[in-house]
């Protein structure tokens, strides 16, 4: 009798190209992980040769994820998340947040990476009264994603629409703007857009992130906080607004002043 998850583990393995950096395991080197492979780690040295600061960037970046989440069920009520370019899976997934919070959060990772695929069905699994479900997509194709995500979270219903790093990732203003549209157009009145990419802030961090790119099998594209602002045209946005990722609704009781980092983050709400 076949091994049903097995079979698909393996075919979604052999998907993977070992000799090339991958956007997904280099920031999982990058956070202190163990999912990644030599090309990864060689790039993600070659990155903090360049820009020390970039291992800060990733770890507020999670920190971000967590306390996003928070809010969203705290304080907005939020109990539905489509999670899109989901990374690798590590301390404070969004399902972990946000279903210590209200165990019966439903939540949809997307990525197309297929190393990231097999690490979530095999540890990103949902408390009883959820749900968790995992969507092999690119972020290019905004219908798929949106009808495919529709059998597990209810789309009368607010969403709250993670996308972490992932604009970064399209090379095209236009394209990015109208991916972020489209997602958004698909969502009901009161849902959330979560959003964090890097900023062109930085000579050191533009020209580590073009090296990365010379090499990779995929590609990052720094913005500036201006253009990365503009993705919330047409939302509320929750205060503090676009800020610095070290800066957003720190935790009470937080000590010192956050350092500055290259990257922005914001939360808005849809009317």
């Amino acid at each position: 009798m076949t091994d049903e998850p097995a079979r698909v583990a393996e075919e979604t393995l052999s998907r993977i190209d070992f000799t090339l950096p991958h956007s997904a395991r280099v920031w999982n080197y990058l956070l202190g992980g163990k999912d990644n492979y030599a090309p990864d780690r060689e790039v993600g040295e070659q990155i903090l040769a360049a820009f020390p600061s970039i291992a800060y960037i990733a770890r507020q970046q999670r920190s971000f994820l967590a306390r996003a989440v928070r809010f969203l069920v705290h304080e907005a009520g939020i109990r539905q998340f489509l999670d899109i370019g989901t990374g690798l899976p590590t301390a404070d997934n969004t399902h972990e947040v946000a279903q210590a919070a209200a165990p019966q959060c439903r939540i949809v990772y997307v990525d197309n990476d297929p190393l990231v695929l097999v690490h979530a069905r095999a540890l990103l699994t949902s408390t009883p009264e959820g749900a968790c479900a995992y969507l092999d997509a690119d972020v290019r194709d905004p219908g798929a994603i949106l009808q495919a995500a529709s059998d597990t979270l209810d789309f009368d219903q607010p969403i709250g629409l993670m996308m972490l790093g992932i604009l970064g990732q399209l090379p095209d203003d236009d394209d990015a703007q109208s991916i972020a549209g489209q997602l958004l157009g698909g969502l009901p009145s009161g849902s959330y857009l979560a959003l964090n990419d890097g900023t062109d802030t930085d000579e050191a961090l533009n020209a580590a992130i073009a090296a990365y790119n010379a090499g990779s099998a995929s590609s990052y594209h720094l913005r500036s906080p201006e253009r990365i602002a503009a993705f919330f045209d047409g939302l509320e946005l929750i205060e503090p607004g676009v800020v610095m990722t070290s800066e957003w609704r720190l935790a009470p009781g937080a000590i010192g002043t956050p350092v500055e980092v290259d990257a922005v983050c914001g939360i808005g709400r849809k009317p």
